[in-house]
């Protein structure tokens, strides 16, 4: 997995972030964590997945650009609410997937 430099998270998981990305590099139980990728298909922006399912053998998550990190379901579908509206007020439209590559390329 890849992760964005500018990665969204919902409050409390600040000083968690590394143990947290650790522990979904090592294939760690933890089962309230739902991350926020890049959707493989190109006509969506973003897809919510249960940590969980990367614990599966042969799951594609090599695949999959981490934009944010929640506690639970709930609080994913806040973060992208959160993302839209940034994007939103940058852009002036609903790109997701354009902002969040131009933001990953710059530097």
């Amino acid at each position: 997995m890849k992760y964005y430099r500018h990665i969204y998270l919902t409050e409390g998981l600040e000083k968690k972030k590394d143990k947290i990305i650790q522990k979904l590099e090592s294939n760690k139980f933890q089962i309230s964590i739902h991350l926020l990728v890049l959707s493989g298909n190109e006509k969506n922006h973003l897809e919510i997945i249960n940590s969980v399912l990367l614990l599966q053998p042969d799951y594609p998550k090599e695949d999959y650009f981490v934009v944010g990190i929640a506690k639970s379901y709930d609080d994913a579908l806040e973060l992208v609410e959160k993302i839209t509206e940034e994007v939103y007020h940058e852009t002036e439209g609903t790109d997701i997937r354009s902002y969040i590559l131009e933001k990953e390329q710059e530097d």
